[in-house]
């Protein structure tokens, strides 16, 4: 367990621990918001359409080897993306980064599922499991500035590298190994699809603000995307070995859970992605100070997680799953209504607070109900599906609330600036991003750089307060979906026995 869930960390704390330093990005790399949502992206973009093809080959062919193969991919794009010396080779190293950790996520799941028998043991070890991802994704700015605070931007990806080895010798003398060998063959097509469908959408998403959405590339993207993700379905319901069984969705404990997650995550992600911003870019902080303002919503999820697996048994996993989602719902709706051009960190704490505790509640309760919900021996496949809500919900989060809230910061921009003669290159940069338009006040100086800087600044915040009440609708939707269709409890008649072992590579042969 102490190596799964430090793989587990490092992992999940990448998602965020990137966060912190999108201000320096812009700074040391002149990267655009559409940049910033791109490195932020390619590794949930990879990362989620990746998860489902392996869970389904280390279910095949050896979890604890898979396990193995993905730690040292993460360890070497983290090298990689350390020492980048543009955007797009960091975006490029973000998506081998993202490979690794879909080859060792899925697998460290199912290692979990398949050690942990007994239904109340294992529900306890997926808590745990659960709680430590929902750490990492909250301590992750917190790293991050620390970090910052004492080296170059690049030690927020280096500091994997010796993790991930202490990972690897862990590993190797520690897990046990465990496949299925009836498993389906690989269905390459069906990961090829679904990335290149993804890909578009969020490609659409993000761009829109720049490119125009009703531009044609735009629209094309958009549609294309949209139609690859409709074939994709069409392929898996109809292959003979799809990546992903079409019928486990039948199952509401499975399906409506891993939604859940979906809408939780959407939310969480898209407002790290912009608090982190917020807190450096309009109240100047530094990125240690920025990560340390983070860590009430940290907190939460350290409080919470754990309690969430007894509160479920004594309530329901329908009530625990709404009522997670409605805290994040609320945390969104208060920091999105306190998002005025004069809003300081004590306005937006009370929002941070609410919305670690709904994701605490919600990781550990909806991850259980997922695994629980798929035969033994396709465990990595559910876990790979229980991993692919969250990458995809994170990605389309920071997508979607930041396109939201460019879209609102460019509007307002250009209207400040209509009839005002400004060089071509600096009117790029002032549109392209806060943190671009305060380095051009910086250089402009005087009255004409104070009036830009705070033109900015409120620009933003009327962006963050829109593109966050379009998280708190969204994470509402959720708890109203868990609320009327997901069941009050795990069906146990219904579960797959536990007990029974997984079968063997002997078992296999044994039996032909």
């Amino acid at each position: 367990m102490v190596v799964l869930c430090c793989s587990a960390l490092i992992i999940n704390v990448d998602n965020t621990i990137l966060n912190v330093a999108l201000p320096t990005l812009v700074r040391k790399l002149h990267a655009t918001s559409s940049e910033l949502q791109w490195i932020v992206d390619s590794y949930a973009l990879v990362f989620g359409g990746l998860l489902l093809v392996s869970g389904s080959l280390a279910d095949r062919l050896g979890r604890k080897r898979f396990f193995l193969i993905g730690m040292t991919v993460f360890a070497c794009g983290s090298t990689g993306a350390a020492f980048s010396g543009s955007v797009d080779m960091l975006i490029a190293w973000r998506a081998v980064m993202g490979a690794g950790a879909a080859m060792t996520i899925p697998a460290s799941l199912s290692i979990i599922n398949d050690v942990f028998r007994d239904q109340a043991e294992r529900a306890r070890a997926i808590g745990a499991w659960a709680a430590t991802i929902g750490l990492g994704i909250a301590i992750g700015p917190i790293a991050g500035g620390l970090l910052l605070a004492r080296f170059w931007w690049g030690s927020v990806f280096l500091v994997n590298v010796p993790i991930a080895i202490a990972a690897l010798a862990g590993a190797t003398v520690l897990l046990p190994d465990s496949k299925n060998p009836a498993a389906d063959r690989p269905d390459p097509l069906g990961a090829a699809l679904s990335i290149a469908g993804l890909g578009l959408v969020l490609w659409a998403i993000i761009e829109g603000p720049t490119a125009g959405w009703s531009s044609a590339s735009v629209v094309g993207a958009g549609a294309a995307g949209t139609a690859i993700l409709a074939t994709f379905v069409a392929w898996e319901a109809h292959s003979s070995h799809p990546m992903l069984s079409l019928g486990l969705f039948r199952n509401r404990n499975f399906s409506i859970a891993a939604a859940s997650e979906l809408f939780g995550i959407f939310g969480l992600m898209g407002a790290l992605f912009l608090q982190t911003q917020f807190l450096q870019f309009d109240l100047d902080y530094s990125p240690l100070q920025a990560g340390l303002r983070i860590l009430p919503a940290a907190a939460m999820i350290c409080l919470s997680a754990p309690l969430s697996p007894l509160i479920a048994r004594r309530v329901g996993v329908k009530l625990t799953v709404t009522v997670g989602l409605a805290a994040i719902a609320a945390g969104l709706w208060q920091i999105s209504a306190a998002s005025t051009a004069t809003a300081t960190y004590s306005d937006v704490v009370t929002g941070l607070v609410l919305i670690g505790l709904g994701a605490g509640l919600l990781l550990p309760t909806a991850t259980n109900s997922v695994i629980g919900a798929v035969p033994q021996g396709d465990s990595g496949i559910g876990s790979a599906v229980n991993t692919t809500a969250l990458q995809v919900g994170g990605a389309l989060g920071v997508a979607v609330i930041g396109s939201a809230m460019l879209t609102r910061y460019q509007n307002h921009i250009a209207k400040a600036l209509t009839g005002r003669h400004i060089p071509t290159a600096a009117t790029h940069a002032i549109t392209s991003s806060l943190g671009g338009a305060l380095a051009v006040a910086d250089r402009a100086g005087g009255t004409t750089g104070a009036l830009l800087a705070r033109t900015a600044r409120a620009a933003f915040m009327s962006g963050v307060q829109l593109s966050l009440l379009l998280g708190a609708l969204v994470a509402l939707a959720g708890a109203v979906l868990a609320l009327t269709r997901l069941p009050a409890r795990t069906d146990q008649r219904s579960q797959p026995n536990l007990a029974q072992p997984l079968p063997t590579t002997a078992d296999h042969n044994r039996g032909s």
